[in-house]
């Protein structure tokens, strides 16, 4: 996912040749992704590229903010929790 993130679309040669696993193990992990709508597949030519789906991700971030911002707080109420014990 960060590859596709970063470097854009990517054929499945170009995702599995620097991973320590085989492009059959690829395929099988790039299929789940897209299955979980993550990760669309185009085809160009003869090859298939694969490339990152951003809406559900940003879908989860905007479902877990509430929560985010809830920790943060918790947290920061520790922190300051802790700091006085040390003075």
């Amino acid at each position: 996912m960060t590859r596709l993130r970063t470097s854009g679309p990517l054929s499945l040669s170009e995702l599995a040749d620097p991973l320590p696993i085989s492009r059959q193990a690829v395929t099988k992990h790039l299929d789940v992704l897209e299955r979980a709508g993550l990760v669309s597949r185009e085809r160009r030519g003869r090859e298939r590229v694969h490339s990152v789906r951003g809406e559900p991700l940003r879908e989860v971030a905007d479902w877990l903010a509430p929560w985010e911002a809830a920790w943060d707080e918790r947290l920061e109420r520790l922190r300051t929790h802790l700091d006085q014990d040390e003075s």
